[in-house]
Order: C-alpha cells, then sequence, then structure tokens
C-alpha cells in the first residue's frame, strides 16, 4: 500500500500505462481492508449505489466482469444480482487520486437498490426545513 505511487501517478502523461497487478498491489484499503466502490449507470450517469470490496472481491470483478462486493454485515462475498437478477456488468473501473475509492461504470438490469429502486440515493435532505424525504423520480420502472 503506497500513497507514494499514486502520488507519483498525478505527474505521469496522459496515455501511461502501468501493468494492472503494480496497481492492485497499491489500492489503499482501509484497516478492515476494504474499498468503497461506487457503481454508476454507464448510460445514464446516474450514481446507483455504494458498497464495498475486498482485495478478492475486486479480483473476482476483474476476472468475471460481474460486480462482486463484500458484505458487511454477512461477512460474505455477494455477486450484485446474483439471487435477484439485477445484475451489474463492469463496463470501467477507475481509481480515485489516492487509491482509496473505487469507481464503477456498469451495465445494470433492473434496479440496484434492495427498495426495488433503481438506485440507492433515493433520500434527500431538504436543508431549509431539514427534512428527509423520498425522492419520487428515482423510482424504479421495473
Amino acid at each position: 500500500m503506497s500513497k507514494q505511487y499514486f502520488k507519483n501517478l498525478e505527474t505521469a502523461p496522459v496515455g501511461e500505462r502501468r501493468p494492472l497487478d503494480e496497481l492492485l498491489d497499491n489500492i489503499q484499503f482501509n484497516p478492515q481492508g476494504l474499498i468503497p466502490v461506487v457503481s454508476q449507470d454507464t448510460g445514464t450517469g446516474e450514481v446507483l449505489m455504494l458498497a464495498y470490496m475486498n482485495g478478492e472481491a475486486l479480483k473476482r470483478t476483474i476476472d468475471t466482469g460481474r460486480m462482486t462486493f463484500w458484505s458487511r454485515s454477512r461477512q460474505s462475498y455477494w455477486c450484485k444480482g446474483e439471487t435477484s437478477g439485477n445484475l451489474q456488468t463492469l463496463v470501467e473501473m477507475r481509481l480515485d487520486c489516492d487509491g482509496d475509492a473505487l469507481l464503477c461504470k456498469v451495465e445494470q438490469i433492473g434496479p440496484a437498490c434492495h427498495t426495488d429502486r433503481r438506485g440507492c440515493f433515493y433520500l434527500r435532505v431538504d436543508g431549509d426545513a431539514a427534512i428527509v424525504e423520498i425522492v419520487d423520480e428515482f423510482q424504479s420502472e421495473f
């Protein structure tokens, strides 16, 4: 885990390629061995969900092209859509500048949220009234 690795990439020329193993060896997992992952619909740009991966989930995702996460509550792997059929297929994976967060652009089949909504970010905080409301425009059409 090397923060310096990502610091060095800040000045790398556009288009420079690095070996995948080298990049993966330098990912900054948290003390629990996890990295946060944002899934974003590749077609619409909508942020669908936030989940976590450990090193093995990351490897499985890269190897299979299917989004595989680590469930913190169940302490087990889960492949998105394995039981529901609401699959996420990896289109593109990006790391942030510190190497401690992933953005995965995905093709989403069906709703991404367990509430049967298109995405998990359907609750909106209204700063003026300090209330939380359900945002209807994200309601799933599936």
